[in-house]
């Protein structure tokens, strides 16, 4: 019996491991690559593993391609987008949970709508001119505050629904002890939200540490500000170290490092966060 049930699952297993390889392969590649030297990476590009591991190419790029550098500006730009996209999609997810007052269905439906309007570059020229007015098209401020309060629709309605599913009876006995509506969210709606805040951060942390053309045009002219994806790209085009493909490939990654290690730390909240989510909305 158990060998038949092996084998009905067999397909489905060999299905997943294929996906597996197909989908891991270029990581795979771009780290073996990170540890070969030039000359090697231009003679001998249809080979995985490099003949000598030359861990020189890691301390080069974090030195002469000034990676460092673009690696504390990531950083810096993340962090600020993940701690503001926790802190307006929990608001705002709360507001249209709990909240009353006029329009909120309209109002919520008409945001979720925008999912699927797909503007692309097209606001890019707009948002540089509002940054210009307040002086900060030349700062990863002025990507952050276009981040933070451009409000992610997708991270809008995980919140709703995650927060929908918590019972509103703890509500009602808060309200009873004299706990305001703000306060109601601060002391007991936040403190039950891990699984959401987990899965938020992770999605925050994705789209800013991966972000090429917004932080591209808001720091063209001050490479000591660039991200580390933006730093890489313009070492394509940098004089003598555009033939460096070792220290491009070391520095992607670096910049795939930092990813991979947030999702396996929260790995099991984002999952309940976003199955949570989408139980009811």
């Amino acid at each position: 019996m158990k060998l038949q049930k092996y084998l009905r699952k067999a397909p489905v297993y060999l299905f997943l491991s294929l996906f597996f390889v197909i989908s891991f392969f270029p990581v795979l590649f771009t780290f073996m690559s990170s540890f070969k030297s030039n000359m090697e990476i231009l003679t001998t590009a249809n080979t995985i593993f490099p003949q000598k591991f030359v861990f020189e190419n890691y301390e080069k790029a974090w030195r002469m391609a000034d990676f460092s550098t673009y690696t504390k500006n990531s950083v810096f730009l993340s962090f600020f987008c993940v701690v503001g996209a926790i802190l307006s999609s929990t608001c705002c997810g709360y507001a249209f949970s709990r909240g009353k007052f006029r329009g909120k269905q309209a109002i919520y439906y008409l945001m979720i709508s925008s999912m699927f309007v797909s503007l692309g570059t097209l606001t890019l020229y707009p948002l540089l001119m509002i940054m210009k007015v307040i002086h900060l098209n030349k700062s990863l401020w002025g990507v952050i505050i276009i981040r933070v309060f451009g409000m992610n629709v997708t991270n809008l309605f995980i919140a709703r629904g995650y927060i929908s599913t918590i019972p509103t009876e703890i509500d009602e006995a808060a309200k009873i002890d004299g706990c305001s509506f703000f306060r109601i969210y601060y002391n007991i709606i936040f403190p039950l939200c891990k699984p959401l805040i987990a899965t938020v951060a992770i999605l925050a942390f994705r789209s800013s540490w991966n972000d090429y053309m917004l932080p591209m045009v808001f720091t063209m002219t001050d490479p000591k500000r660039m991200p580390l994806v933006v730093g890489i790209m313009r070492l394509k085009s940098s004089g003598a170290m555009a033939s460096s493909w070792n220290l491009m490939l070391a520095g992607t990654a670096i910049s795939l490092i930092p990813m991979m290690l947030i999702y396996l730390i929260f790995n099991r909240y984002f999952v309940a966060g976003m199955t949570n989510g989408a139980v009811k909305g």
